[in-house]
């Protein structure tokens, strides 16, 4: 019977304690909410107020070494310990003085109060519930109201839970990442001294295994985004739980989890998640229905993702693609940039929706586009010529440099945008100051290589640029001299003050360095220029007859079927000459000698010492499309150069594009080379134009 009584009282005073520990509980709750109605300045927002009273120190000049240090003392030091090694991250590890380190940091017991309110939320009275939501919902709302990351933090005495405290650190990213380049560097200096966010992360380093899936991907992600050393034990001990809770991820946890990955740097414990995400996302592929997470997914991947794993995001996209959105549109060009996939039926979808918005693209995202076709081949003259034509129709608002910039990118593409090209050729007349070397140099390469010459402007656009290029000779090196000397000279204009320069026995000297890598590039750049100087040159008088050489009766096996097509033609082969080769290492398919009426070929052994001005002579070149400006026939620089120089030594050109030629049929390239031998019979041009991905 005592021991009953005995039993009774202990649960009488086990049942007191409880309560009054609730009551406690809520009274301690009850206080930190008031706090946030009426938080305390903190030495932050002093800081704050002098930046912007005064001038303070670039964030570069700040020691973030002892900085870091200040924040996880043994991150950085002899005791770093990284989870690859497979140390428990949870264990307590020896003191430090003054300050204890992180390891036993971990080891302390999780504060109260956190703990208190999860209990609270599970079995305390309905009043205590409605505390609690009413604190939390002050919290969120002041959350809210913060207008700079120093904010954030200062409320990070008022948080009673785990998601309170990664809410902290997601606004602090989340106001952080909106403000501009130079105040970020400020704001980071700021951040990382504020006494709060030293508790934050050691906090998080605590709370780490209890943390809902979506709070654990979203502090991972603003940590590394806000620059937190990937080395630190808070990253890596982030890094482990995602390994160990990865199963649990949802489409959308596994998205942010893609991207922070994306922007980190390889290590075992980087390497091990990300292969971990990859089988994930093998297995999840055919129940992800949203674009934006496949994008970053795909983003993520990269260039190591297996073949058949593209395939897969591949398909999953389609599925979706009449849902594509126009932003989606834009991120999928570099989503698959980053997997170096070049997916046709997604490109032209994202083309069709982006020539759709073309109004709403912002200029550097122009740009973006052209680089990213660039890097996948894609070949789309629809996308191309739809942006070509916007910025033609809004040049008016856009600075010369940026349609220089579009311009270089139409370049490397080899798209010729005639009309805009017109247009900035007309700036550049009326207002050359701009042009500084750099910029030279980029308008000669653009305009060289795709063979535009103003139409009513072409002297006096040469001569505006001429006069530029003098103006930079004193400080021009010899490379960049030999670049500008090179496009000059295929645009078929010369120089002459800036190549009296460059012939120089000097520079030619340092030009043609053994040990340079570019030595064999440099010489046939300065090898067409000596070219064009004589060829060129005012001075220089079609000569009455060119001596050829036939160098081999072979016929690489691209042309056997025009030399068949010929013979089948002409008769006989004795009535044309294959592989002729001329001065200038100039080098012509099939040379064919015909009247001047065009009307009968001549055979070439009874020609060959004729110097009869009746008798022309044609030169069939069979060239591959990249020779032509994209979706044209328009001869690019080089071929442009080519048929000048046979042109003054007495030939006339015909251009074949090989790739047609070749699907031809036998009859049709016969009916073909008899409408360009014979002008009578002209051949339809619309065969040979090249056709686009559409």
């Amino acid at each position: 019977m005592l021991s009953w009584h005995l039993r009774a009282i202990h649960e009488a005073s086990v049942i007191m304690n409880n309560k009054i520990n609730y009551l406690l509980s809520t009274v301690r709750c009850m206080h930190r909410c008031n706090s946030v109605l009426t938080p305390k300045s903190s030495v932050t927002t002093r800081k704050r107020v002098l930046w912007i009273c005064r001038y303070r120190e670039p964030l570069e000049k700040v020691n973030f070494r002892r900085l870091l240090l200040n924040i996880f003392p043994p991150f950085c030091g002899p005791s770093l310990r990284f989870l690859s090694q497979k140390t428990d991250v949870f264990s307590t590890g020896a003191k430090i003085e003054p300050e204890k380190s992180t390891e036993a940091l971990v080891g302390e017991e999780t504060p109260q109060s956190s703990l208190e309110l999860e209990k609270l939320d599970d079995s305390g009275s309905p009043k205590e519930k409605h505390v609690a939501d009413h604190g939390s919902e002050l919290f969120y709302t002041s959350l809210q109201k913060c207008t700079c990351p120093s904010d954030a933090l200062d409320l990070y005495e008022s948080a009673v839970s785990i998601k309170h405290f990664t809410n902290c650190l997601t606004t602090v990213w989340r106001l952080f990442k909106n403000l501009s380049e130079e105040q970020q560097r400020y704001e980071k200096q700021l951040i990382f001294e504020h006494p709060a966010f030293v508790k934050l992360c050691q906090q998080l380093l605590r709370d780490a295994r209890r943390m809902m899936r979506g709070d654990l991907v979203f502090s991972l992600h603003a940590l590394v985004n806000l620059g937190v050393p990937q080395n630190t034990l808070l990253v890596q001990t982030l890094v482990r739980v995602c390994q160990e809770k990865l199963n649990q991820f949802d489409n959308r946890c596994i998205s942010v989890l893609a991207t922070t990955l994306a922007g980190m740097d390889k290590d075992k414990n980087v390497s091990a998640l990300q292969a971990g995400l990859q089988l994930l996302v093998e297995q999840r592929i055919t129940s992800i229905r949203d674009i934006f997470i496949l994008h970053n997914l795909m983003k993520c991947m990269g260039r190591e993702t297996p073949v058949f794993l593209k395939k897969k995001l591949e398909m999953a996209v389609l599925k979706e693609v009449d849902h594509l959105t126009f932003p989606n549109a834009l991120r999928m060009f570099l989503a698959l940039v980053a997997m170096n996939y070049c997916s046709i039926p997604i490109l032209n979808a994202c083309s069709k929706k982006i020539q759709e918005h073309i109004h709403d693209i912002p200029f550097r995202q122009l740009i973006v586009i052209l680089e990213a076709c660039y890097s996948l081949q894609y070949r789309n003259v629809k996308l191309f010529s739809a942006l070509a034509d916007y910025v033609n129709s809004t040049a008016s608002i856009w600075d010369k440099r940026q349609i220089m910039l579009f311009l270089s990118a139409c370049e490397t593409l080899g798209f010729q945008p005639t009309e805009l090209m017109g247009i900035f050729a007309e700036k550049v007349t009326e207002d050359p100051e701009f042009l500084n070397l750099k910029n030279l140099m980029i308008v000669l390469r653009v305009y060289s290589r795709l063979n535009y010459v103003p139409r009513d402007q072409n002297h006096l656009f040469f001569e505006t640029l001429h006069s530029c290029l003098n103006k930079f000779l004193p400080q021009i090196s010899n490379t960049e001299l030999l670049k500008v000397a090179y496009s000059f000279c295929i645009l078929g204009y010369l120089p002459h003050h800036a190549l009296d320069t460059l012939m120089q026995k000097d520079s030619r000297n340092e030009l043609l360095l053994s040990e340079d890598p570019h030595r064999e590039q440099k010489e046939i750049m300065l090898r067409c220029v000596k070219v064009c100087m004589e060829l060129d040159s005012p001075s220089f008088t079609k000569p009455a007859f060119v001596l050829t050489e036939n160098s081999s009766s072979l016929v690489s096996l691209n042309l056997r079927k025009a030399r068949e097509a010929l013979i089948e033609l002409l008769g006989d082969e004795n009535m044309f000459q294959q592989n002729v080769q001329l001065p200038y290492k100039y080098h012509i398919d099939f040379e064919i000698k015909i009247d001047t009426d065009r009307k009968k070929v001549l055979p070439i052994p009874a020609t060959d010492d004729h110097t009869d001005s009746s008798v022309q002579r044609l030169a069939l070149l069979f060239v591959p499309l990249s020779a032509f400006c994209l979706g044209s026939t328009h001869p690019q620089g080089k071929l442009a150069m080519k048929k000048r120089h046979l042109n003054k030594l007495g030939y006339h050109v015909i251009l074949i594009l090989n790739k047609k030629f070749q699907e031809m049929t036998n009859e049709d390239a016969v009916e073909f080379l008899k409408g360009k031998i014979y002008p009578e019979n002209p051949f339809p041009p619309s065969e040979v134009t090249v056709q686009d991905n559409n």
